[in-house]
């Protein structure tokens, strides 16, 4: 038999195997984290965990975020528009996975503003402005003040606020989370404790609307 030809079903076999043994590696996982999330609920949600949408939803958006993340600003929209198309029916908890340098910083003050009643407005600011104060290139951390300083925050509150050491205990929970549940990147998004395997705007929509269907057949 031609030695090319050989080598030629080898590297196809080897990349059937390969396709094969992610396709299952996923399913897997699948199966574990929808355990989990039977099974060890506070893997996925925490006593602190922001929330948004509504108390009786059935079906529950987890997004594992960085207020650093570039993906996860442009994901933001995405995501309540969503959420609009299925009023009542989706609850989107976010947990913290801050991996960019000093992106602890930004939780902390997403932190202080849920003192004040005003989480999601700050992080709306945070979304609108990452651009000024995370460049990759040059961040400025401290730029965000700038545009927070027009949300009706008591600034000089959320400041102290921010010293709570409470919030690093916040962060190491989330951090320790997500490594159970195998969080590497942000957004990191789980619809009813099954995960985003493959990432992408149209998967999420489909793995929200498979989760919608078997918990709202009617």
């Amino acid at each position: 038999m031609n030695k090319k030809y050989l080598v030629g079903i080898s590297a196809i076999a080897l990349l059937l195997l390969f396709v094969a043994g992610s396709y299952l590696y996923k399913g897997q996982r699948s199966k574990t984290l929808g355990f989990l999330a039977r099974e060890q609920a506070e893997l996925f949600i925490r006593p602190h965990s922001p929330t948004l949408g509504d108390e009786g939803a059935r079906v529950y958006l987890v997004e594992f975020m960085d207020p650093a993340c570039e993906t996860c600003s442009a994901f933001a929209p995405f995501v309540k528009k969503l959420m609009a198309e299925h009023p009542g029916k989706i609850k989107l908890v976010l947990r913290y996975a801050p991996f960019h340098d000093g992106a602890d910083y930004f939780v902390k003050i997403l932190e202080a503003a849920k003192k004040q009643g005003k989480y999601w407005e700050a992080l709306d600011i945070m979304y609108q402005s990452q651009p000024y104060w995370a460049s990759h290139h040059n961040p400025q951390p401290q730029l965000v003040w700038r545009f927070l300083a027009n949300s009706g925050l008591d600034l000089e509150k959320l400041q102290a606020d921010m010293n709570d050491p409470a919030l690093d205990r916040i962060i190491a929970q989330d951090l320790a989370d997500a490594k159970t549940l195998q969080v590497t990147k942000t957004p990191g998004f789980f619809v009813n404790g099954r995960p985003l395997a493959t990432f992408g705007a149209t998967q999420l929509q489909q793995l929200l609307a498979e989760e919608i269907a078997a918990h709202y057949p009617n």
